[in-house]
């Protein structure tokens, strides 16, 4: 580097360099996922992701240091997919914090930039787990804290920079026993890696041309309108004001006082969001007093945007004629396929109570959870997770007070709740649903009288009661969970582990529902997937059956790519 400083220009070639050195190394990257199944996706999460940022970043013309800051972190928020992408978008978010103010970046604020990023990130993940792309990230920020003041190269910087996080990457395996038993490094850290050399190299007179336009990923967000089942009840609502506005800040909140606001909110009502960036802060909260929260609000800026909901109104109409109620202890029922259904232009469209958002695929899937009462399905999942943008478009799209999002997938919750903080006019509630069948559940646990507390808790309370099991094949030759797996072995998965390994489809599936029940299970369901048919899974349902009789067992198409049946067990 010639520079010892990194100005807007510089910075906008690096981070266009840095998406394209990650695109490069997706399909690597995925291949160090700790499960050898097919959708392994860690690298192409993390490429969409900051492909979304690199987007808006080409598009720049005329921009300095707070253009380009902006474009990276909202494009990379609004983009993020999977856990990986999750923690990448708010590594930027972090990083951006620091330098959208500065007319040049020195090493000093590249030391600042990476702290923040490192916080910020910690932060957005409830239990940080080392060995993870965190560890990679903080160990980077902890190096260009301890370079300050010992060298004015950039290029002496960065390099040892990459060589620290190197390291730590290469040391994870030893933090994660599940790496080390794969004979794998962890696939975040791999991937933010290949960001911070893309960079680099960058910096150092290579850069690589940037395409503004990315090719769509087939099946990527797509949302399939559903039927809405509501009855029809006066919810026992404490408080009967959904109020929601905007502050544009005329300062950052003091150290403190953001807390001390939220803590306000809470001591007049319930169901608070409150999210502060960027010069605005976005509140939601249920109260009997909105004046209250108007006039606190207004000491710290203006505000934009109010909106206030009297929730004790009745919702007389149903969404759907005919639909189904759907009580606790019914059993499902596969739909008819819906016809399409348009969507009314929204001031038409009666306001509801509540609505459901849930991620699925597979049409089988799609009617069963559309039966069951969710207004939007986002196609996707576990071979292709939908982005914060996706789940934040198909929320918009339910015109009720509270939104449950259903992810259904262990890597979809992160860009859930991102999508939550996200949205400010409707109370959206994230019910953590790794599986289908988990998410299936949370909606037979779901009552119309409750509060979205209570349901949210029900909900949540009611994932316990199910297993879920799915079937696959091995991309790739391991030793992991006491099995040595060859490539395209048939592999049956419980929530956390392999639990049976063979030749055979149906063998397979039978010893893994073997391993799933217990003595207090009572009902067992094959959702078969698109390359099985339903001959197939009944017999493998009368196999179960004949050694298990007191279990009920059910079969159901789920047509789901890559996993030849997903079991339930509760």
């Amino acid at each position: 580097m010639n520079s010892n400083t990194i100005n807007a220009s510089m910075l906008k070639e690096a981070f266009l360099t840095a998406a394209k050195t990650l695109e490069a190394k997706k399909e690597i990257i995925n291949e160090l996922n700790v499960f050898p199944v097919p959708d392994g996706d860690t690298g192409t999460n993390m490429t969409l992701t900051i492909m979304s940022a690199a987007k808006e970043v080409a598009a720049l013309q005329e921009f300095g240091m707070k253009e380009l800051s902006k474009a990276i972190a909202s494009g990379s928020l609004r983009g993020a997919r999977g856990n990986s992408g999750v923690i990448l978008s708010q590594l930027l978010r972090g990083f951006t914090k620091i330098i959208q103010d500065k007319d040049e970046i020195t090493i000093e604020i590249v030391a600042d930039s990476f702290e923040r990023a490192v916080e910020t990130a910690y932060k957005a993940v409830m239990k940080p787990k080392e060995g993870t792309i965190l560890t990679v990230a903080r160990v980077g920020a902890e190096t260009a804290r301890e370079l300050v003041g010992t060298t004015d190269s950039m290029e002496e910087f960065f390099g040892k920079i990459i060589d620290k996080m190197q390291e730590a990457l290469d040391y994870t395996p030893e933090l994660l026993p599940v790496l080390k038993e794969a004979g794998v490094v962890d696939s975040g850290g791999a991937g933010l890696l290949e960001v911070v050399r893309g960079a680099f190299a960058s910096f150092n007179g290579n850069p690589i041309p940037f395409e503004a336009e990315v090719p769509a990923e087939e099946g990527q967000g797509k949302v399939a309108k559903g039927a809405a089942s509501d009855s029809i009840s006066t919810a026992d609502i404490k408080f009967g004001y959904c109020t929601e506005f905007i502050i544009k800040l005329e300062k950052e909140f003091p150290k403190g006082e953001e807390l001390n606001f939220k803590a306000f909110l809470e001591s007049i009502g319930d169901s608070v969001v409150l999210v502060a960036d960027d010069g605005l802060c976005k509140v939601h909260v249920h109260t009997n007093d909105p004046g209250a929260a108007f006039s606190r609000a207004i000491k710290y800026g203006q505000l934009t945007n109010m909106k206030i909901d009297n929730m004790r109104e009745e919702h007389n109409e149903r969404v759907i004629s005919g639909a189904n109620e759907i009580g606790k202890s019914e059993k499902i029922e596969k739909a008819a396929a819906p016809e399409p259904v348009k969507a009314a232009p929204k001031a038409q469209e009666p306001r509801k109570k509540d609505g459901f958002v849930a991620v699925s695929i597979g049409a089988g899937l799609n009617e069963i959870l559309l039966g069951l009462g969710v207004d939007q399905i986002i196609e996707g999942g576990q071979t292709m997770n939908p982005s914060t943008d996706d789940v934040m478009n198909a929320i918009e799209k339910v015109n009720a007070d509270n939104i449950y999002v259903l992810p259904n997938n262990g890597n979809i919750i992160l860009a859930a709740q991102q999508a939550k903080m996200l949205t400010t006019d409707k109370n959206v509630i994230v019910i953590p649903t790794k599986t289908v069948p988990q998410g299936i559940t949370a909606l037979i646990n779901y009552m119309y009288d409750n509060s979205p507390e209570e349901n949210e808790a029900a909900m949540t309370e009611s994932l316990k009661t199910v297993k879920t099991g799915q079937l696959t094949y091995a991309v790739r030759d391991t030793s992991i969970d006491g099995f040595d797996i060859k490539q395209n072995d048939i592999m049956g998965l419980d929530d956390k582990t392999i639990k049976a390994v063979g030749n055979n489809i149906e063998d397979v599936a039978f010893e893994l529902a073997s391993q799933m029940i217990d003595d207090s299970s009572e009902l067992v369901t094959l959702y078969y997937g698109d390359t099985m048919t339903q001959d197939q899974a009944d017999a493998l349902a009368s196999r179960i059956g004949e050694k298990y009789p007191a279990v009920e067992v059910e079969v159901h198409e789920g047509d789901q790519p890559i996993y030849y049946y997903i079991i339930s067990v509760e």
